[in-house]
Parts: C-alpha cells; structure tokens; sequence
C-alpha cells in the first residue's frame, strides 16, 4: 500500500473512493442536443481509466426549462438523458471511479433567447453582466415549479446509477436567494439568512423524499461571494452549519468569489500568471469549522499542491480538473512513480475561455482531449519503423517529433535557433504567459526519452534534409511576423515580435494597430506601458483582442488600466509617413470614409504571421506527394498515401504556422492527428 496521501481512499457515507483525486463539475460542452452521448462519454471514461476517482460530470446540467443552457449545458430535465448517462457511468464504474453530476438552475447567469426562448429570472431584477439578460422576478408558482423540477432531476440521476449529486450555488438562482443584494422577494423566501435559505433546503427536501436518504446529495456553494451586500464569510459559515445541521447533505464543494463578470470569475478560476490555489486556505477553513466532509478546486494544478492539501487535513477531495484535460493519467502515473512523465496543465486556460466564448474544451497542448473517440492520449507503436526529419523545434515540430518517436520511428530535428520553442518561448519570456513553457519542456523530455536527435544552431538546407534519408519530413518552421500591411509607410513601423524580443526599445508615444487581436498586442502593449510611455492600442475590430477571449483578457486589463494606455475600437491605420522627427498616420475605418491625422514616435503593428516556407517549396519537387495532404484520410487517422511523384524519395507535410498563421492548439493537432497515423 502506498503511504502517499493522494492514494489513500476516502470513505463517502457508503461510498468508497479509490483516491483523494477528482475532476469537479466542468461542461466541456460536448453535449448533443442536451444529451451526453458518445463524445461526452468517452471524455469522461478516458478520465477514469486514468485513475481518478470520481468524475463530476456536467458543469450546470439544468434542472428547468425556463434555465436554457447557457454553453451547450446538459438538459437534466429530459427524461432521455437516463440511458446516456446510465452508459456513461456504466463504463466509468468498470475503472473504479465514481460517477456524479452537478444540477443547477441557472437563474440570471443565462439568456432569454437560448433554448424554447422562455423569460430567464432571478429572485430580483438585478442582470448579471456576462449575459446581459434581465431576468423576471420569481413568483410562487415559480418557485413550487423548480422545487419539483429539482427533484425530477435528482430522481432521472438516481435512475442512470450515478453515484450521487451536486447542487450548484455560486452565481445561479439558489446562491441568489442568499444573497441581500440579490433578493428582492416578500417573505417567507426573504428576510433573515434562515428565510434566504428556505429555497434550498425546500430543493434538498424534495429531493430526498424522492431519492431517499442514501443517495449522495452535495453543495458547491460560495462560502463568501466578496460583493458589496452580497453573501460574507460569516454567512457562508453559517450557512454550511445549517446545511449540516439539516441532515440532508453530505459533502461541500467550496467557492470563493463570485463569476458575473470576466473579472470576478478569473478570480474564482484563477489563469496563467496568477496565483496558483489561491482559496485553498479559504476551504480548509470551512472544513474545520464546518466538519462535513470537503472538495475544491480552483487552479491547483500540480501534484505537489494537490499533496499538499490533502496531507495537510484542508481538503477530503482534491479537484485537479483543468490538470485532468491536459493530463488523463495523473492518477496512473502517480502510482506507477512517473510523475516527471505527467503532460502539465500550463494555465493557458484556452479550455474554458472557448467555452464561455460559444466553443468546445480543448486544451491548449493536448490535442486528443475531447477528441478521445478520434485521437489517442496513449501512441502506440508503428508496425513499420521509418526515418522522420522534422524542421523546426516549435510546439507543432516538438509533438510531431513526440509522436513519431513514440511509434517507434527514428528521429532527427533541426532547429535554427540555440534553444527549442519558437513562438513560445517568445511568448513566455513574459511573467504573464511564463508557464507556456511547459509546452516546450514536456515535450523535450519525451523526446529525450526515446533519444530524438536534434540539431540545434542549424539552418537546415535542402541538402542537409536529404543526408539523412528520410521516409517523412515534417517542415515546422513556423512563420514571421507580418509588416507589410499598409497603404504607405510599412518601413517606418515596427512589429510587435521586435518590442517582445527587445530588438526595438519602447518609443515615449506609441501607436499599437492591432489587426491580429492575440496576445502578442496585448503582450507589447505591457511592455510599452510598463517604460512609461503613453500607448494608444487601435482595432478595427469592435472589440479588442478578441483571440485571448474573456478570462486570459483579465490580468492584461488589470495591469494595463491604471496606465496611459488608451484602447480604441472600430479604426484601421491606413498609412504612415514622416513628420520631422515624428511619425504622422492617417487612421480610417471600416464602416465609412470618415478619416484623421494623428502624430505619435512609434508605430507598432500586430498582423500575425507568414509562412517561413522556402526550405518546404524547396523540397516539393523531392517529395513523393509534393507537399499534398489527403484531408479524408488525416481526418479519419489514416496513414498518409498520396504519391504525385512515384519517384520522390520522401513524405512531405508541412504543419501549426508554416502553413499559416494559427495558435499553438492548432499546431499540435497537426501533429498529432498527421503522425499518429505514420
């Protein structure tokens, strides 16, 4: 038996958990038609293979109709959700892990114009700011509706053969009944906190008079939501206590902080850059004096942190969930003493920011992750081995070179710098984005596990190529920044690439005209701002940065708003000429022929990347599929057999930014979903 405190089960009333290890509730949102099918199954039964030990499914399945799902939420109030859910749990039970599922209803944190486009309400008209809607205030009709609607959910979830559930209460409709500032109801719904708290325990009374007393009712709740008016540390204690004292709930799941705003919920869910567990303390104190049995998560991403918490009696349950999309196998791997193998969750947060952009999870350098029905986590050998070249030590060049290694292929890289990494390492030289490098180092000591040759210092001519004899060459050269974009002037500017790198030191009055809208604008802009110079950032988008989305955009805000920095929306700079010792630009826009003049000392642009193809063309002609792609075949994970040129010695493919200007996300899966099938 191991003496290490993640590995130890933990006893859940009758429930036995393998390990102190959890996903918590998350929605991937994968669902179809409100239903978690095969793709959403096999997310979670990847998870479970794994290791861990219980799967919180389904991040706000709702329990209404009148709570349209907000991200592709599952629609708990279907009785056709029982089978799919039945199966999911079915095959997470044969690994040993437990199954349950978070229900809510989400009150005001959704819209009126999703779903069957029924009025979204609240105990109050207050809107909340990330959906905009306004929400009817709730009648006692209401109120009675969702009480049952509750209890059918909970009745559909007993009948699937999850293990149990958990209600959510922090920035929905149950956590708003407890908050003064957010319930404008006459009694018996509204006064002090016991009148506050009548809708949830009449929920968790309904339910198990269904469900009877045995099946496993938790809460997530907001034991302090930091709002002016709003739920104190002292309410959420005291309402742990009550919800103790009531006998009907058997675990708390603990929130600090509230999610109405970009910026409130980057608090609670904490991204690259900010500081990792910063609730854990918060949750260990509600575990003390409370006493019920306790989970959290909030940007614990290691497995030192999450030791840490449980060796140390803060928490019953540890939620690695973000660790768990980059990394299945945590749990695996842990017991099997290969934690250095561990892929790290690098904060990027590209998971959650898609879905509360409209997308699907995805993680930023796991490309199999919610791919698992199409694309492996584990590589299996090739049955041939074969010669691979790869051109370029970037993530898209690192994961093909991780991929055709672990097939058992040999492998040579050349990278024209010192160093691997590319874009990333220009990225992470930022304290902001630092912990990208992890993409990088993970896939460096994958390599040198299984004795990848690289070449570094060598700008890899077609004749050095050819030497080795390879059967495939993957051209991973990644791409230049774009300069050329204006109608005049294009030589007076600079690029945003050259502010990062220190080629060009800040001007005192700069110009930022961003046309790319990803981090390296917004990166630039902290690094003119921070030598003190007065930066005007310029889209012609209507909103800015609209590639770093919603939570990434937080920490850039916060250190750039108490700052001379200006953001300006809807205006293209057309051109730039001299003006003395000054540069005079002629701005416009899309929507009319409306223009001005304005004079700055520096003029920064960010239009993405081109292709660094020459080395690829060059080998076209050498190749046997002259560079072409079967897109049937790389979608379906079929080796690649395209032969234009019978006489061509290699396999030609070219990946991530060499063939055009993308992310990193976009790069591995490249890689991956192409050498996975070589």
């Amino acid at each position: 038996m191991s003496r290490d405190p993640l590995l130890q089960p933990y006893t859940l009333r009758h429930l036995t958990l393998k390990n102190r290890i959890m996903t918590t509730s998350h929605e991937p949102a994968y669902a179809e038609d409100g239903l978690p099918k095969d793709r959403y199954r096999a997310y979670h039964v990847e998870r479970a293979r794994g290791g861990v030990a219980l799967t919180m499914t389904a991040g706000s399945a709702v329990v209404s109709r009148d709570s349209p799902p907000a991200f592709n939420n599952i629609l708990a109030y279907r009785d056709e959700v029982v089978p799919w859910l039945r199966k999911l749990a079915d095959e997470c039970h044969n690994h040993g892990c437990a199954v349950m599922i978070q229900l809510t209803h989400l009150g005001w944190r959704t819209r009126w114009d999703r779903g069957d486009w029924l009025p979204s309400l609240a105990p109050s008209p207050l809107r909340e700011p990330a959906h905009r809607a306004f929400p009817k205030v709730m009648e006692d009709w209401d109120i009675a509706r969702i009480i049952t609607d509750y209890a059918d959910a909970a009745e559909r979830m007993q009948a699937a053969g999850l293990d149990g559930i958990e209600l959510e209460a922090y920035g929905h409709l149950m956590d708003a009944f407890w908050a003064p500032r957010q319930n404008a109801l006459d009694a018996p719904w509204n006064g002090d906190l016991e009148a506050r708290m009548r809708f949830s325990l009449d929920v968790l009374s309904a339910i198990r008079d269904r469900t009877g007393p045995d099946f496993i009712v938790g809460v997530r709740y907001t034991a302090d939501d930091l709002a002016t008016h709003g739920i104190t540390a002292r309410d959420g204690l005291a309402i742990g206590h009550r919800l103790k004292a009531s006998g009907m709930v058997d675990f708390l799941n603990v929130i600090r902080g509230r999610v109405d705003t970009d910026a409130n919920l980057t608090d609670v869910i904490p991204v690259q850059g900010m500081k990792s567990a910063p609730h854990l303390d918060f949750a260990g104190r509600v575990r003390a004096e409370i006493g019920l049995p306790t989970f959290h998560a909030a940007r614990i991403p290691d497995v030192a942190t999450a030791r840490h918490a449980v060796a140390t009696g803060q928490l019953d349950m540890v939620g690695m969930t973000r660790a768990h999309m980059a990394e299945p196998r945590i749990v695996a791997k842990i017991a099997e003493g290969r934690e250095d193998d561990i892929r790290p969750c690098v904060g990027a947060t590209y998971c959650l920011d898609r879905i509360y952009q409209g997308g699907e999870a995805l993680c930023i350098h796991n490309a199999a992750t919610g791919r698992e029905l199409d694309l492996p986590h584990e590589i299996t050998p090739a049955p041939v081995p074969r010669r691979v070249v790869v051109v370029g030590a970037g993530p898209g060049g690192l994961e093909a070179a991780r991929v055709a290694a672990a097939r058992g292929h040999a492998v040579t890289v050349f990278e024209a710098a010192d160093r691997p990494g590319g874009q990333v390492r220009l990225a992470a030289q930022s304290r902001r984005r630092a912990e990208l490098i992890g993409i990088i180092d993970w896939r460096m000591a994958q390599c040198a596990a299984r004795d990848v040759e690289f070449r570094f210092n060598a700008w890899a001519e077609t004749a050095d190529v050819t030497a080795l004899d390879p059967d495939v060459v993957i051209i991973a050269t990644g791409g230049l920044a774009q300069q050329d974009i204006l109608d005049a002037g294009n030589d007076l500017t600079v690029t945003a690439w050259d502010i990062l790198t220190g080629d060009v030191r800040p001007g005192r009055e700069v110009l930022l005209f961003d046309d790319a809208g990803d981090h390296a604008a917004l990166q630039a802009a902290e690094v003119i701002a921070a030598s003190g110079a007065t930066v005007e950032v310029m889209t012609p988008d209507r909103a800015f940065a609209p590639e770093v989305m919603g939570m990434n955009l937080v920490p850039y805000m916060r250190s750039l708003q108490d700052k001379p920095v200006t953001m300006t929306v809807a205006r293209r700079l057309r051109s730039v000429a001299r003006a003395g010792n000054r540069l005079r630009s002629i701005i416009g826009t899309d929507y009319s022929d409306h223009s001005y003049e304005a004079e700055f000392d520096q003029v920064v642009v960010n239009h993405g990347t081109l292709p660094l193809d020459d080395l690829y063309h060059e080998l076209r002609p050498l190749s046997r599929n002259g560079g072409a792609v079967d897109h049937d075949a790389l979608i379906a994970g079929r080796q690649q057999a395209l032969a234009a040129n019978a006489g061509g010695a290699f396999q030609l493919f070219r990946i991530g930014d060499a063939v055009s200007a993308r992310n990193i996300h976009a790069a591995v899966h490249d890689s991956l979903r192409l050498m996975c099938a070589q």
